[in-house]
C-alpha cells in the first residue's frame, strides 16, 4: 500500500519562484529630455530677452527725488486729444511745494483716495479686494481700488489703455516710486499733477480755478469739494454740486475727522 502510494506520488508546487530582471530604462525619457531642453531655450530665451528689454524702458523714478516733472503722460494725452478734435488745448498748472498746500486739502485727498496711504507700500490689498467684490456684485467695473501711488504712476507715465502689460508696468512703477521716494514726496507729486478740471492740474491751479484763492488758504469745506471731484474732474468743472457729489463731499468731511490725527502727525 505504501509502495503503491510512493509510486504514484508526484510533488506539486503551490508557487513557481522565478527571477524577473529589472526592465531597461525607457528610451522615451531619453528622447523627451532634449525636446524639453530645446523647447525651454527656444521659448524661454526670447521671453527673457523681451522681459529685460521691456524692463529697460521703465522710467527712472530716481529723478523725481531731485527734480519736478515738466509734463505728464495724462497732460500730453489731453493735449493730443484736443488737437485731434481741432481744439486749442490749454493747461493751467502752477507747481507748489507741499508746505504751501493747505493741510486740509492733504487730509481730504488722503481720506477720499487712500486712507491707508502712510501704512501700505504702494498697494492697498484690502481695498483691492473690496473693490473686486463690489465690481463682482455690480457686474461691471465701478471701483478700482487704486492707491495714491498707483494713480501717480498712471498720471506721470502711462497711457489710458487697459491691458495686462499696462497694469504690469503700473505695478512695477508703483513699487519703484515707493522704494525711491518718501511718502511726503509722493503726496507732493500727486497733489501737483492730479487733474482737477479741463486743463487744470495741481492743487494751486485747482484752488484758483474753482475758488479764486491760493491752495494754502483752502478751508476744510473747500478742500472736501476738491477731493470729491477727483474721480471725475472734467465732469464737475466748474464744481456742479449734484446730489451724488454733495453726498461724496459730506462723506469726505466725516472721513477727514477719522484720519485727521494720524495724518496730521505725519504731515508736520
Amino acid at each position: 500500500m505504501d509502495a503503491r502510494r510512493k509510486a504514484n506520488y508526484s510533488p506539486t508546487f503551490l508557487r513557481h519562484y522565478t527571477y524577473d530582471p529589472p526592465s531597461p530604462k525607457s528610451t522615451g525619457r531619453r528622447r523627451v529630455a532634449p525636446v524639453l531642453l530645446w523647447s525651454t531655450l527656444l521659448i524661454g530665451l526670447p521671453l527673457s530677452i523681451f522681459a529685460l528689454s521691456w524692463l529697460s524702458t521703465l522710467p527712472d523714478t530716481d529723478l523725481l527725488a531731485r527734480t519736478n516733472p515738466t509734463s505728464t503722460a495724462l497732460m500730453d494725452h489731453r493735449l493730443a486729444r484736443a488737437a485731434e478734435q481741432g481744439r486749442t488745448g490749454k493747461r493751467q498748472w502752477i507747481w507748489t511745494p507741499l508746505s504751501r498746500i493747505a493741510p486740509e486739502l492733504q487730509r481730504a485727498v488722503i481720506a477720499a483716495e487712500d486712507a491707508s496711504f502712510f501704512v501700505h507700500e504702494g498697494f492697498d490689498w484690502e481695498g483691492i479686494l473690496d473693490a473686486a467684490l463690489y465690481n463682482l456684485e455690480a457686474g461691471e467695473l465701478k471701483r478700482g481700488g487704486s492707491t495714491i501711488t498707483q494713480q501717480l504712476a498712471k498720471n506721470l507715465y502711462l497711457s489710458s489703455e487697459r491691458s495686462l502689460f499696462r497694469k504690469a508696468r503700473e505695478a512695477l512703477i508703483t513699487r519703484s516710486l515707493e522704494h525711491r521716494l518718501t511718502k511726503t514726496r509722493i503726496l507732493e507729486l500727486y497733489l501737483n499733477v492730479a487733474e482737477w478740471g479741463r486743463g487744470v492740474y495741481g492743487a494751486e491751479a485747482a484752488s484758483r480755478h474753482h475758488f479764486g484763492k491760493s491752495a494754502s488758504e483752502l478751508t476744510t469745506d473747500e478742500a472736501a469739494w476738491l477731493a470729491a471731484i477727483l474721480p471725475s474732474p472734467q465732469r464737475y468743472d466748474p464744481i456742479r454740486k449734484t446730489t451724488v457729489l454733495t453726498r461724496r463731499h459730506q462723506r469726505i468731511i466725516r472721513w477727514m475727522d477719522k484720519v485727521a490725527v494720524t495724518t496730521h502727525r505725519r504731515l508736520q
